[in-house]
């Protein structure tokens, strides 16, 4: 028995930080999938293992994305199930056994260190033990504060058992994993300021990431002087972009035209912070929207949400970072800079790796579920784009796939929790990688 253990353990120290990730967050889907295929998780009507399989995928890559209903085909301990996944997939399945230890000892070891600075994908500025800490503090004060809000907001509006509601919808929202227990997701409280704000806000604190809020946090408490150069970037790109695609949504969609003004907004609103922060959650029915705004929304679910946050895409900084490099490009320098301070060339190279990679994987799953299903092409591009960058958005199709195309779905959803640059590390590069070294300022991609 000690050889065994030995073995373990000489395995998880040589394994590539990437690859202990992907092997972690596999063997929670697998057990996810076991307990949603009991039958004492579901009520009247049987879940099969394949749509308890997708269900167990796309909670752990908070994406949202599913071929039955949380709320009518699994039961309270379902819920809590699928509600534990969301909230191990959100904040990172080493981040919990982390903090315990760290309870009982100052320090990780060196492994719990590489898979923490893997999964996060932390700047050189940050240590992730103290980073750890102020994640599950911060995310439980959020997610508290999150459900009380709901919970008054659901007790004024009527809605049936609204603490359950409140606590199920803070967590999925913050988590940016888009579950709802209402099949129509918040169609019937688009009208409702609170439902929308609560919610917004929860996504895009999810979405940001943490980074940024410990960031603020050490500034606000005199420890730097200044933020990080990833936080200035998640920032500025998450407020542009978000402005840029409110006033796109808001102008050219023909489905929230005759609605009243007030209404117009919030929905433009809602529609392009679900799509950016990848929450999934939606108050306009996405199937009926025109070509263009359904072309907005797949760009917005692309950039996505920011790196060592709980959303998909890939990611605000990556976006950044090749922008920053066709900017350098047309005005002839050869550097890449954001507020007079370098970008490693290290991560620049890993932002390209990333399109590459993102783009491919884009491609291929595009060309695949065509093969295998009959949806019209941008109906089936825009679920391609949804899955992998776990977002949970729909144009109807999800529930109609074939079984072929739910493998490939929950394949491409596994692949975006991961990022298809990790994916392919994690198959081609085994050892432990290298630290970056740079005197540059760094930022997180």
């Amino acid at each position: 028995m000690n050889e065994i253990w030995t073995g373990i353990r000489r395995f998880i120290q040589n394994t590539h930080p990437v690859r202990l990730v992907t092997i972690g967050y596999l063997s929670y889907i697998i057990f996810g999938w076991i307990l949603l295929s009991l039958p004492f998780t579901h009520n009247n009507a049987p879940v099969f293992g394949l749509d308890a399989l997708f269900t167990a995928t796309s909670a752990i890559s908070t994406t949202g994305l599913v071929t039955v209903s949380t709320g009518n085909d699994f039961n309270l301990f379902g819920q809590i199930v699928i509600l534990i996944l969301i909230q191990i997939g959100g904040l990172g399945y080493m981040t919990f056994g982390s903090f315990v230890v760290l309870t009982r000892s100052r320090s990780l070891s060196d492994t719990r260190k590489q898979i923490g600075e893997t999964v996060f994908s932390l700047p050189r500025e940050l240590r992730i033990d103290k980073f750890i800490k102020s994640v599950l503090v911060f995310a439980f004060i959020t997610e508290f504060i999150g459900a009380t809000a709901l919970f008054i907001t659901f007790v004024h509006l009527g809605i049936s058992d609204p603490l359950w509601s409140a606590i199920f919808h803070s967590v999925s929202a913050f988590c940016t994993a888009g579950f709802s227990l209402y099949d129509s997701s918040f169609i019937l409280m688009r009208d409702s300021f609170w439902v929308n704000l609560i919610i917004g806000t929860l996504s895009y604190m999810g979405a940001i990431g943490f980074i940024v809020f410990v960031d603020m946090w050490r500034k606000f408490t005199g420890k730097i002087d200044s933020i990080t150069l990833t936080s200035k970037v998640i920032l500025t790109t998450t407020l542009w972009v978000s402005i840029a695609g409110f006033f796109l949504f808001f102008l050219g969609e023909p489905s929230i035209r005759n609605l009243p003004l007030w209404e117009r907004i919030v929905s433009a609103g809602f529609q392009v912070m679900t799509s950016i922060t990848t929450v999934g959650f939606n108050t306009i029915d996405t199937g009926l929207i025109s070509k263009a705004s359904l072309f907005l929304v797949m760009m917005l679910m692309v950039i996505g949400a920011s790196p060592s946050g709980t959303g998909g895409g890939l990611k605000t900084t990556t976006f950044s970072v090749i922008y920053g490099v066709i900017k350098s490009t047309v005005k002839g320098e050869k550097k890449v800079t954001f507020w007079n301070r370098v970008v490693p060339d290290e991560r620049i190279w890993v932002a390209m790796s990333s399109l590459g990679f993102y783009l491919t994987t884009l491609i291929i799953g595009s060309y695949l579920l065509a093969l295998t299903e009959t949806f019209g092409f941008e109906r089936t591009l825009f679920e391609v784009a949804s899955a992998l960058g776990t977002v949970g958005l729909s144009t109807g199709i999800t529930a109609q796939l074939s079984e072929i195309g739910k493998l490939v779905v929950i394949l491409l959803m596994f692949l975006g929790r991961l990022g298809p640059l990790s994916f392919g590390i994690a198959l081609f590069v085994p050892s432990l990688r290298s630290a970056i070294k740079s005197e540059h300022a760094d930022i997180a991609v």
